[in-house]
């Protein structure tokens, strides 16, 4: 039976890489803006994006809800997500500082800066995809930790 799921689970990702490549495309096209989650959040939290702080709440609701929703009507697959809330409120800030840090997100430079053909969007890509791989080997082989 694992052979099976093996075989479809990529559908999921190809699947919700369509549904974010495609709500990057319509943000773009509708506001002419780049759709960077953090920098949606980041401009609320700063105060810089108040003029449109409207359709930027409209959107982190609708990234928030759109999940809920779906999980009524579709199976809930097995994760190995952390119950330590420490752990998770611990990555989720490291994420948050890295993505300013970083002036964006996975969602800003490596889906809609890519596809904008964005030296920046890419090396900021690469860059991020180096980072991910050493840190998992080093907290897989080196520490054990996964």
């Amino acid at each position: 039976m694992e052979n099976i799921a093996f075989q479809t689970d990529w559908l999921y990702g190809l699947i919700g890489g369509l549904f974010i490549g495609l709500g990057g495309a319509v943000f773009l096209l509708g506001n002419g803006r780049i759709m960077g989650a953090s920098g949606l959040i980041g401009g609320l939290v700063d105060g810089s994006g108040w003029s449109n702080a409207a359709e930027r709440i409209v959107f982190l609701a609708g990234v928030i809800i759109m999940p809920i929703i779906v999980l009524q009507f579709w199976d809930r697959s097995e994760t190995n997500i952390t119950d330590n809330v420490v752990q998770l409120v611990a990555a989720g800030l490291l994420v948050g500082i890295g993505t300013r840090i970083a002036n964006g997100c996975t969602s800003g430079h490596g889906v809609c800066g890519i596809s904008r053909l964005s030296l920046r969007g890419i090396v900021a890509t690469v860059f991020y995809i180096m980072a991910g791989g050493l840190t998992m080997a080093l907290f897989r082989a080196v520490l054990g930790w996964i």
